[in-house]
């Protein structure tokens, strides 16, 4: 199936407006800006849908970050305002109290999230203060295998891109012009310093064959890729709720 990447991006610029309109009319699209293509074609896409001034991008290395010239390309080349929020002394607080507090030593996965986490509660910070809704950067590829934070990257107020693959986000950065370097700049997380492939164990292009096609040749990254969609469906789905059938409650008359 072809994929026309200039119908599709226009599709969204629609729906991004449209859920605007019934979800925070005359609000900001606030957007955490990492220089990577996700971050990069969802802050062009709401450029195009709401217009530059209302699209707010925050940058938030922890300490120093050897790639936010990217991210700083990103919002000069999208004319849009941008704060620069270093989250490394709340991330240093934070670890610091834990390791004076608890008799368990902080673990490698907890570490790598709390970053992730921190950013996001960035950004809310600055959605509730500057009459903004969040949006969610993740896309199907990274989502499909839980390459993603949990109340971290994974959170938001909105989606412009959870259901399209890594290749399909590509196409539409290059629809809506963004420079190269954007588009093309190789995946790297900013948690462990190796790239989102060599973490992995297979490139985007496979996975993505995989999730469109369901083809995958090598049948060892095939169960590598099967495994990590099973562990991983939690996060794609509604936190789970006991439902209690209890009494009905009155309405607001009082019946």
């Amino acid at each position: 199936m072809n994929f026309d990447a200039y119908q599709v991006k226009d599709e969204i610029v629609s729906w991004i407006r449209q859920w605007f309109e019934e979800n925070g009319k005359g609000c900001n699209a606030i957007v955490g800006i990492s220089g990577g293509k996700d971050s990069s074609v969802a802050a062009a896409l709401c450029t195009e849908a709401l217009g530059a001034d209302r699209v707010i991008g925050i940058l938030m290395p922890n300490g120093e970050q050897f790639d936010i010239d990217m991210s700083k390309l990103l919002v000069s080349h999208l004319g849009i305002r941008h704060y620069v929020f270093n989250i490394q002394d709340a991330y240093g607080a934070m670890t610091a109290q834990f390791d004076a507090v608890t008799d368990t030593p902080l673990s490698a996965q907890s570490q790598m999230n709390l970053g992730p986490r921190l950013r996001m509660t960035t950004l809310y910070l600055y959605a509730q203060s500057m009459n903004g809704r969040v949006v969610n950067t993740c896309n199907l590829s990274e989502d499909w295998v839980g390459y993603s934070t949990k109340y971290g990257d994974a959170a938001g107020d909105f989606s412009p891109l959870s259901h399209l693959t890594v290749q399909e986000v590509k196409a539409i950065g290059r629809a809506c012009g963004l420079p190269q370097v954007l588009v093309d700049k190789v995946p790297i997380d900013g948690l462990c310093g190796k790239t989102d492939e060599d973490n992995l164990g297979f490139s985007y292009a496979v996975l993505d064959r995989y999730i469109r096609e369901g083809i995958c040749e090598d049948p060892s990254i095939k169960e590598n890729i099967d495994r990590r969609h099973r562990n991983n469906l939690f996060k794609l789905k509604p936190m789970p709720a006991f439902l209690y059938d209890g009494p009905i409650m009155a309405d607001q008359n009082g019946k």
